[in-house]
């Protein structure tokens, strides 16, 4: 099993001067962390107008700056936000390529389309098409990002004439693509087409088992039909993060910024906002109340594993997701107000006495279950109808916008 970092960049109510500043450079500090701690993978949210939910709108920026801090943790996309609206397929071909540059090919691609209407309204997306504007936008960006030239394309929501779009990937043919899942039915969606499945859904180990069935026979059937020009058959889930060697301090630490961050995203998700007016934080504690050693006292009695415990709880948590069929869980230890120090010590506390284990079984896992897909990849990728290329005298000529002078001789 692998194991991620995930930042929403979280940042309640009240605000001070200063506060974005400080959530983005402890992020990176963590990240930085994280790398040399021996964490595969971190991934940074796109997210648009939602105030305490996410200030992450920019996780390019966020990425190329951890790019130049770190050596080996991956640099991860989770999500893009590719319909056109956000960002035109061919930027966001550039800007990936960019990144797996000068990260020396460290970079997945998550793709994804947004859910709130605070983003969807303020960029003019119809609710009903996003799904289809993401899904057409990732294919080319996909092609952009392999072929010399770029043909052009004349879709449903976007077109663009024949480019060569440079610079091109480290990684062949393309970096990792990943798909946002949040049920049974995405999950079978990103799977058709060859995309790992980053599962958004806070889910038990029972439901995960389900999950990973689903995609995994899709994998394994002709319905996989590969959007990109690979297929990353890879399922990732989310999992609350905060660990101690006292159960009790790492609920305390931890468990009233991961109910906050379910909290944030229902109410963005169900309620009408204000611009600029919301008070998040406020109403989830006005209506949680302290409640926290209420929560110390029922996972006492109750005993179970989750994300939020001991080393010994959070290594049954990761076992039952192991035995499900999940290949890596992303922490999300970022969220509410948890604090960075807090986080800090919980990646250290993780890394020195659950991580190895798991680490020791990985790569023979991986290579494994490659083997066994590997006849049912090469398959998927035979149905896969690719752009054709140019020929040579196919492609176009851009015309100068400017006549040169004629020379006199």
């Amino acid at each position: 099993m692998k194991f991620g970092v995930f930042y929403e960049m979280q940042l309640p109510r009240p605000w001070e001067q200063g506060d974005e500043r400080r959530l983005f450079h402890e992020a990176l500090e963590q990240v930085e962390l994280a790398d040399r701690l021996g964490y595969d993978y971190a991934w940074e949210v796109e997210h648009h107008f939602l105030d305490e939910y996410s200030h992450s709108s920019a996780p390019e920026v966020f990425l190329a700056a951890a790019a130049a801090r770190t050596r080996n943790i991956r640099l991860a996309h989770g999500i893009r936000q590719v319909i056109p609206n956000y960002n035109h397929p061919a930027r966001t071909a550039e800007g990936l390529a960019t990144l797996d540059l000068i990260s020396d090919g460290r970079v997945d691609f998550g793709i994804g389309e947004g859910a709130t209407r605070s983003e969807l309204g303020g960029f003019h997306i119809p609710a009903r098409e996003k799904r289809a504007m993401a899904l057409e936008a990732a294919e080319q960006i996909a092609n952009m990002l392999v072929m010399e030239p770029y043909p052009g394309f004349d879709g449903k929501y976007f077109s663009m004439p024949c480019r060569n779009v440079v610079p091109k990937p480290l990684q062949k043919p393309h970096p990792p693509m990943w798909m946002a899942c949040t049920n049974r039915d995405t999950i079978r969606v990103a799977a058709s087409l060859g995309l790992g499945a980053l599962a958004f859904s806070f889910v038990d180990p029972e439901e995960a088992s389900k999950w990973a069935k689903i995609y995994y026979d899709t994998i394994k059937s002709d319905e996989c039909v590969p959007l990109g020009h690979a297929v990353n058959p890879n399922i990732a889930m989310v999992s609350a993060f905060s660990v101690h060697a006292d159960r009790a301090e790492a609920i305390r630490r931890g468990h009233e910024g991961f109910e906050f961050f379910g909290y944030a995203l229902a109410a963005l998700v169900t309620r009408d906002t204000v611009p600029g007016r919301t008070n998040l934080w406020g109403e989830y504690m006005a209506q949680r109340g302290d409640r926290t050693e209420q929560v110390v006292a029922e996972a006492e009695a109750s005993g179970l594993s989750s994300g939020i415990g001991t080393p010994d709880d959070m290594r049954r948590h990761l076992r039952g997701f192991q035995e499900a069929g999940v290949d890596q869980v992303i922490f999300l230890q970022q969220a509410g107000r948890n604090q960075h120090e807090h986080i800090r010590q919980s990646l250290e506390l993780f890394a020195a006495e659950v991580m190895p284990e798991f680490k020791a079984e990985a790569q023979a896992r991986e290579r494994q279950k490659l083997d066994e897909l590997a006849p049912w990849i090469e398959a998927a990728l035979a149905r896969k109808k690719v752009m054709p290329a140019l020929q040579d005298d196919e492609i176009p000529v851009v015309r100068a916008s400017v006549s040169q002078p004629k020379i006199n001789r």
